[in-house]
């Protein structure tokens, strides 16, 4: 016989499970059904899993163990991306502690010390993602940095050059100051902060007056090359063509008419900085206009701004420019403003719109494909309203800058020759053949390496082995399902549909299923500055807190961060957060993944679902104590099924049905109610309870006994198939020991069919007699509550009143109603005056007539009750004066006063019942 441990514990299941799992090659494509594929959004080398990989990464595995138990051919693609910038850093940061720099290195050394850290330390995510029970073929990882991978970069820039739709230009780009290169939007971080709006008057150059210009940068002046103002504007229409004079410059610069200009921001007129501002660059290109860079890639000042600010620091020289104005007598005015400042998500430093020499792809002739393919529905985005965000972006998109100025990533495949003539070919062999240059050509090979999201871009086909016609790109490309989040439709999203549409002639996926990001309980974005991040490992294997605390501000602590975290925990776990396990973790993403944007995570809620396993485990060991060594029917032989097994088998079918409906249209939310609802609410509380009164009753027949007992083994273990894709690990710990009692055989769960409705199953009937079971047990319990009865005692029920349909079912159902609800006695009675010392409860039009008569001392009872109203009453008055007073409401907190008005309503609704409780107690 097998045993089951009398407790649930994780930590003794999970790893044994996912080695069995991984050593026998279960996360590979294998059977003779239809492909699904996943491509996994790769994570950076340098990362670690967070709760935004934790929840989509369940999400992914939830949909890949379905699709793989219903016999699909079904492959989740795992791999990392080399993330450029950050990896760099990373081994930036351990050469400056050895007191070298890359440079004293030499790019190759540099490289290999890169290729060397990730070796030893950039495995850490693909760890953390086996302890989440995370099911990809591990057999088949990428990285973005591969050789494969990498061929795959070459070739569709060689291509994309070729066709013109990759060109060099000097454009104004996202510039971090402190890596000197430039960065995506997406790594740039802007955030309120405190600034200043100052007023400047530029004189009029052939007329008298001026013009007064506001601006948050007043250095950038410096590079002025016009004052917009609206051509519409009255107060400055006359002024279009004259020219000021730029203060501190010895420049005049034109008055121009550009509708850009808001006549009601300022003054209504407007300093144009084309080398400095991505708005002003647009007005000056519209203009012809000639941009004046006046940075280093440093952020200082440069030859080109007047002598006084050379060599300054760009906010030196802001305070420097104010002071030479206010002096001059120029500067009219200073406020206070708060504007949205961009920084750098690597650095902090403050982001230069930077104008440079970079690479770019022209974007527009590959967007027109890639709408259409949304358009025209080959790609679904779930929900359907993202269609209209990815719209919005494609339809407004601007060239892509695709170079880095940085040595870790994929270097440009473009060589230059003495004059600066380019040529790009995928190696510099084939350059000199493809451009007809002799060995007298000396060719030096640019410097600059590719943005990250170009290789990411390339991800749905080059892991399949792309530009090689490989058969695993032959099955799985177009892939299925794309699980990420909003907030990189179109970094990575629009990328990878207009790559694939070009390189591969369709879409990369045909859905696109947007979740929700992962926020706390508060609502609040999980930052370390804030001090609410949680680390998934931590809600698996637990953490005291103290050790916490250690953990997430070991070195310089801030104190928010030791006050975020003590919040986090000691509101629910003063001691800290216990061991709550991996499935537990899972399901509540799964409950959690609504359609909403914001997924707030609280571990109240994780909490919960542990107790969920507790409940199946617990339930599990009784069914296997009353199954094992017992005929379960497992051979058909003869049964007889009870109402309560046709019940149970028929809301199966209904919870498999609901299940599927839920989960193929992504609202995994519903489909984890489903499971609990009928887990717990349904097999456990209900129908293990009346498969006990078959199973103890000596009087019952083998057959019926045998009926629940194969009712019991067969409804559990589809359950848990039906569970699995969300809490792999119970259920395959589980399966193991039932699987061979409901006659099912196997290997692993993880293979074992997902199991499918049978519409024939649904006894309408049977529920119907079970819902009223339940409506008549939970009354009687009810009131049983109310007045306050022991446990153990049994109480006397006439039934009254109802038709022949409520008769029918007391007597089908009598010994079930008996146990259920601990009755001394059961009858029917034609008139109500029969039984004496009644309490009375309705189901429907039937009378339940309870008999507590002599069953409680009734002076006793109603003078506890009296006791209680009293106080009760005292508390109420005294919340009313505190309500009462206009110093407490106007000046506590708001969630203070919400706080008192709650209890004195949750305090009335309690004075209400125990009044009504005195007064069927005071009429026995």
């Amino acid at each position: 016989m097998t045993t089951l441990a009398k407790t649930y514990d994780p930590q003794a299941i999970e790893r044994r499970w996912y080695d069995f799992w991984e050593q026998n090659g279960y996360f590979r494509p294998q059977g003779d059904g239809p492909p699904f594929c996943i491509m996994i959004p790769p994570p950076n080398v340098t990362g670690t899993l967070h709760m935004g990989h934790a929840f989509q990464d369940t999400i992914m595995d939830t949909l890949i163990r379905y699709h793989r138990m219903r016999g699909e051919q079904t492959l989740w693609q795992p791999g990392a991306d080399h993330a450029g910038i950050a990896t760099q850093m990373v081994v930036e940061r351990q050469l400056a502690a050895e007191g070298v720099t890359r440079h004293e290195l030499g790019r190759e050394t540099f490289i290999d010390r890169v290729w060397q850290w990730k070796e030893e330390s950039g495995n850490q995510i693909s760890v953390q993602l086996r302890r989440l029970g995370a099911s990809p073929d591990w057999s088949r990882e990428r990285f973005t940095m591969d050789d494969g991978l990498s061929e795959a970069v070459v070739e569709t820039f060689v291509q994309l050059y070729d066709e013109g739709l990759i060109y060099r230009g000097k454009r104004l780009v996202n510039w971090d100051p402190v890596l000197h290169t430039a960065v995506s939007d997406l790594e740039v971080e802007s955030e309120e902060e405190q600034g200043h709006i100052w007023h400047i008057r530029y004189p009029l150059a052939d007329i008298d007056g001026h013009v007064s210009v506001a601006t948050t940068r007043p250095e950038t002046m410096l590079g002025d090359t016009a004052v917009a103002v609206h051509p519409e504007d009255e107060r400055y229409a006359h002024l279009i063509g004259h020219y000021v004079d730029l203060p501190l410059c010895d420049r005049k610069i034109p008055i121009v008419g550009d509708e850009y200009v808001d006549p009601e921001f300022g003054s209504g007129c407007l300093k144009i900085t084309p080398a400095h501002d991505f708005n002003d660059y647009a007005v000056g290109e519209r203009h012809g206009m000639e941009p004046i860079n006046i940075f280093t890639p440093d952020a200082k000042v440069n030859e080109h701004a007047p002598a006084a600010y050379r060599d300054l620091d760009r906010f030196e020289a802001r305070e420097r420019v104010v002071a030479d104005l206010e002096a001059a007598g120029l500067l009219e005015q200073v406020e206070d403003h708060k504007l949205m400042i961009p920084r750098g998500d690597r650095t902090g430093a403050v982001i230069e719109p930077y104008l440079t020499d970079q690479w770019f792809v022209h974007v527009k002739p590959l967007a027109e494909p890639a709408i259409e393919a949304v358009r025209d529905g080959r790609i679904d985005f779930v929900p359907g309203n993202w269609a209209k965000t990815y719209f919005n972006w494609m339809e407004e998109i601007q060239d892509w800058c695709i170079s880095r100025q940085i040595w870790w990533g994929h270097r440009i495949p473009a060589w230059y020759d003495d004059d600066g003539h380019v040529y790009v070919a995928r190696t510099e062999a084939e350059a000199r053949e493809k451009y007809g240059l002799g060995a007298d050509t000396t060719l030096t090979r640019d410097d600059d390496v590719l943005d990250t999201w170009y290789s990411s871009a390339l991800w749905p086909f080059s892991t399949l082995g792309w530009p090689e016609q490989t058969d695993a790109l032959k099955t799985f490309y177009p892939t299925s399902v794309l699980v990420t989040g909003f907030d990189i439709i179109f970094f990575w999203v629009a990328r990878m549909i207009m790559f694939g549409l070009k390189f591969m002639g369709d879409v990369p996926f045909h859905q696109v299923y947007i979740h929700g990001l992962v926020r706390d309980s508060e609502g609040q974005k999980m930052s370390k500055s804030k001090g609410n991040v949680l680390d998934p490992i931590d809600l698996i294997d637990g953490i005291d807190l103290e050790g916490l605390v250690e953990k997430r501000t070991s070195g310089m602590m801030q104190p928010q961060k030791r006050k975020g975290i003590e919040r986090m925990t000691r509101n629910a776990f003063p001691d800290g957060i216990p061991a709550f396990g991996t499935d537990a973790v899972r399901f509540t993403f799964g409950a959690l993944a609504s359609t909403g944007r914001d997924i707030r995570f609280d571990l109240g809620r994780v909490e919960g679902y542990r107790n969920f396993c507790n409940k199946l485990w617990n339930a599990s060991r009784y069914v296997l104590m009353n199954t094992e060594g017992e005929d379960t029917g497992a051979d058909d032989g003869e049964v007889e099924l009870t109402v309560a097994d046709r019940w149970i088998i028929s809301r199966l079918q209904r919870t498999e049905r609901a299940a599927r409906e839920h989960i193929e249209s992504y609202r995994f939310d519903l489909m984890s109610q489903a499971i609990y609802e009928f887990t717990w609410d349904e097999y456990c509380d209900w129908y293990v309870e009346l498969a006990k009164t078959v199973l103890t009753d000596d009087d019952a027949p083998a057959e019926r006994k045998r009926g629940t007992r194969r009712t019991l083994v067969r409804v559990l273990e589809a359950l848990l198939r039906l569970m699995h894709p969300l809490m792999p690990y119970i259920t395959e710990e589980l399966w193991q020991k039932v699987a061979p009692l409901a006659g099912q055989t196997g290997e692993t769960i993880s293979l074992a069919a997902w199991p499918e409705a049978d519409e024939a199953r649904i006894d309408a009937t049977a529920e119907a007699d079970i819902d009223w079971l339940q409506k008549v047990v939970l009354e009687i319990r009810r009131v049983r509550s109310e007045m306050n009865l022991k446990p153990g005692q049994r109480v006397p029920l006439a039934m009254t009143e109802g038709g022949p349909e409520d008769q029918r079912r007391m007597q089908s159902l009598e010994d079930a109603i008996r146990t259920l609800a601990r009755l001394e006695s059961l009858e029917w009675v034609d008139d109500e005056s029969a039984v004496s010392g009644n309490v009375t409860a309705l189901v429907g039009e039937l009378k339940l007539l309870i008999q507590l008569g002599g069953l409680i001392d009734r002076d006793a009872e109603l003078a506890r009750l009296d006791k209680q109203t009293g106080k009760l009453e005292q508390e109420i008055e005294r919340v009313d004066k505190k309500l009462d007073n206009a110093n407490f409401v106007d000046r506590a907190p708001a969630d203070v006063v919400q706080k008192e008005r709650d209890k004195r309503a949750e305090m009335a609704h309690s004075l209400t019942e125990l009044r009504a409780q005195r007064e069927r107690i005071a009429e026995l």
